[in-house]
Parts: C-alpha cells; structure tokens; sequence
C-alpha cells in the first residue's frame, strides 16, 4: 500500500470515528431528553391539541433517533471493513469504491452503479409493498 492510499484511509478513519462520536452523544441527548419530557409530562395539566403536539414532537425524534442508530451501525461496519482490509471495495460487484464517492460517504459500502441499482430495486418494492 503506498503512502498516497494509508493517508487517505487514515483520513476517511478518522472522519467515521469523528462521525461515530458525533452520533453517540447525539443519541445519547435524545434519549435524556425523552427521560425528561416523560418525567415531567406525568405531571402537567394538558389538553388535546397539547397532546397532539408532543406526540407529533415526539415521533420525529423517534424517527431521527432511528436515523441516527442506523447511521451508526453503517459507520461501526465501515470501520470493521477497514480493521479488515476491506474497506472500499464494493459490496456487492467487488470492485474499487471511487476515492471521491468515499471522501463525501466514508460508510459507503457501495460504488456509485450498484448503489443506484439498490435503491431501484428497494423503491420499486416499497412501491409494490404500498400499493397491496
């Protein structure tokens, strides 16, 4: 390996463990942040539209959370790829992941074809999924 390409991991490295702890501590606010709310909604006087309202707040952060933990579980397998010497070779043709596509999503584990072919395939099954 030449020294252009162990600068280069050792950079897209230290931008998944930056990412990494980013997403920690963000879950981790979210999920303080939903111990408080239900602690001190359990006392407060509301009404419906009150209700509505926390809820609707409440299922956006469930979604982000998710959002995040999913993020999460991309960058930790993209570290493993690097700890094993797979790191930026295509998951799914095997070739090389370009450097730029690599530079702009570090957890990619896909080149840029297969990646467009997987979500064809997944939006036309969410499709089929929607209409039935």
């Amino acid at each position: 390996m030449d020294l252009a390409t162990q600068t280069h991991l050792t950079k897209l490295r230290d931008s998944l463990t930056f990412r990494l702890s980013e997403l920690r501590a963000d879950v981790h606010a979210a999920e303080q942040a939903q111990r408080e709310l239900t602690g001190s909604s359990a006392h407060e006087v509301t009404d419906r539209k009150d209700e509505a309202a926390q809820q609707s707040i409440a299922d956006v952060d469930g979604v982000q959370e998710q959002r995040d933990l999913d993020e999460m579980t991309e960058v930790e397998a993209a570290l493993h790829r690097l700890d094993n010497g797979t790191y930026g070779d295509c998951s799914d043709c095997g070739e090389p992941i370009l450097l730029q596509r690599l530079q702009v999503q570090p957890a990619t584990q896909r080149c840029a074809p297969c990646q467009t072919a997987f979500e064809h395939v997944r939006d036309r099954s969410s499709l089929r999924r929607a209409s039935s």
